[in-house]
């Protein structure tokens, strides 16, 4: 079963997705990660740039991929309560 690494930016608090190259905030650009996951998450936790690195299964769809626990695709598509109650990303210089 794939299973993809994600996480969440420190300075924002954005899900993020890794894609291969970098990160993502979409969860389509995701690559699936394999055996190299722990190896990921060994080298992105000590950066503190990340924080809750985890992997997740997943499975592949039209749209890209599917998370298969409804926690993880609540964080794929953003906050469970009306989108206008979301706030942007907020820049953590303005904190």
């Amino acid at each position: 079963m794939p299973r993809l690494l994600t996480g969440n930016r420190v300075e924002t608090g954005d899900v993020i997705w890794w894609t291969g190259d970098g990160w993502s905030l979409h969860l389509k650009d995701a690559i699936a990660v394999d055996d190299s996951g722990e190896a990921l998450i060994a080298q992105f936790s000590p950066q503190e740039r990340i924080n809750d690195l985890a992997l997740i299964d997943a499975d592949p769809s039209d749209a890209g991929w599917r998370p298969r626990t409804t926690r993880e695709r609540v964080r794929a598509v953003g906050p469970s309560v009306r989108p206008d109650f979301a706030l942007p990303s907020i820049p953590v210089e303005s904190i």
